[in-house]
């Protein structure tokens, strides 16, 4: 029985944390621009009947979940599982920054995390664990529904790994944009086979359409 789900980011954060290490630390505010994307992906979300909504705690995402409010009658469920990467020492610091501080290239932050180079960093394993249980709870929930999850960047990663059984690092250079949507349908049987097929990928209204 296909279940799809739709990931979906948060929109654009304030301008002082762009190409900032926030994780789950900074619980940030979205740029004027995030808000406007959020508009933009709620009336665009609206025309699917979601059966149900999920949701990471952290402030980002309860702001762009706002606007889809008038389109779902129902509450999302909060799931901590959810919530961003913890960064450790690198949080609050930009790109550069991680160069100059540690003497090692932010763009490889995903192998550092695999290989626990970041000093008080969540391991990946552990992030890779709680959301791999968010993503069994979700799909027990609402077995053969439509779901949207409001999510992170990361998250939404992680997700997709657990879904096509590949390893997270596979999606180190997948681009996931602000309040861009990823729609995976999970559990169809194709030749007799149960499979999960991505959809759409990295599809952001504010950006994609007129």
């Amino acid at each position: 029985m296909k279940t799809a789900l739709y990931l979906i980011r948060h929109g654009e954060v304030e301008t002082r944390y762009h190409r900032i290490f926030a994780g789950s630390r900074i619980d940030m505010e979205l740029s004027p621009a995030g808000h406007s994307q959020a508009t933009r992906l709620a009336d665009w979300l609206a025309r699917t009947e979601f059966d149900a909504v999920y949701a990471s705690p952290m402030r980002r995402v309860q702001l762009t979940y706002e606007p889809f409010r008038r389109h779902y009658a129902g509450e999302p469920t909060v799931l901590p599982g959810l919530r961003e990467i913890d960064f450790g020492d690198w949080t609050g610091l930009g790109w550069n920054d991680v160069e100059q501080r540690f003497g090692v290239s932010a763009y490889d932050w995903l192998e550092h995390l695999e290989q626990d180079r970041v000093s008080g960093a969540e391991s990946l394993g552990q992030f890779s664990d709680r959301v791999e249980a968010s993503l069994k709870q979700i799909l027990h929930e609402q077995t053969g529904r439509t779901v949207a999850v409001f999510c992170h960047g990361g998250v939404i990663r992680g997700l997709l790994a657990h879904l096509v059984r590949q390893p997270l690092r596979w999606f180190e250079h997948v681009e996931i944009d602000y309040a861009s949507v990823t729609w995976v349908d999970v559990g169809l049987v194709k030749a007799g086979r149960p499979r999960n097929e991505i959809q759409l990928l990295n599809f952001s209204p504010w950006r994609d359409l007129p």
